[in-house]
């Protein structure tokens, strides 16, 4: 399996480049600047040789066209907000037969403690409107901070909300977060988003708070104790 990340230069995209290939799935970064992206997959290869003496998936990079071709079936989207539009404009073509997750989250300009949420309600109703109805698009993974993914020498502290309108579609992207040793849960269709993009920015307020003793935290949908 070869998933693509858009956007896979960013700490985000980074952070989820080195799990997945930790997992022995091989990935693609793809950027607009296709020399760039090469460089970083390099240094994201050897970073996760240094972590692991095991088995690894690979790590490659190139522009964002090409690394959209080269996913088997994922793409991962994890571009800045102000990119969301233009990358998937560039890339429908290309989509049909994929699934998009959709991880970005539209923060406000020069507040990442807010929210600027586009007409369609999320970014993910966002990106299905852009695609149109029968393009599988599930969201995920917004609420995971960058620092978590990229300390590979912990576990991802936190569930994943996985939302969408196709079933299947968000199945599949749930089996496949498996792979980070996560628990996901279906939270519903698209429009779920709106609640699910809107905490990330509760959580960084949380984790920049000289108030509160911790830093880098998720949520986690905790059964009862009885």
């Amino acid at each position: 399996m070869k998933i693509a990340i858009l956007g896979g230069t960013g700490p985000q995209g980074s952070g989820l480049a080195k799990r997945f290939a930790l997992a022995g799935i091989d990935v693609v970064i793809g950027s607009r600047d296709g020399e760039r992206a090469a460089e970083k997959a390099q240094a994201l290869q050897e970073s996760i040789a240094a972590a692991s003496t095991a088995t690894t998936g690979t790590i490659s990079g190139t522009d964002t066209i090409a690394a959209t071709s080269a996913a088997d079936e994922f793409v991962i989207i994890s571009v800045p907000w102000a990119a969301h539009h233009a990358t998937l404009d560039a890339i429908r073509p290309l989509l049909r037969d994929k699934i998009v997750i959709d991880i970005v989250v539209p923060l406000a300009d020069n507040n990442p403690k807010a929210v600027a949420m586009p007409p369609e309600g999320s970014a993910t109703e966002s990106a299905q409107a852009l695609l149109g109805d029968d393009y599988a698009v599930v969201g995920a993974l917004h609420n995971v901070s960058a620092v978590t993914l990229n300390n590979l020498e912990q576990s991802i502290n936190c569930d994943i909300l996985v939302c969408g309108n196709q079933l299947e579609a968000k199945n599949k992207v749930i089996a496949l977060l498996d792979n980070l040793g996560v628990q996901s849960y279906n939270a519903g269709l698209a429009e779920s988003a709106r609640c699910i993009e809107a905490i990330t920015p509760i959580l960084i307020r949380l984790n920049i708070s000289k108030a509160v003793p911790f830093s880098h935290a998720g949520i986690r949908i905790c059964p009862p104790d009885h």
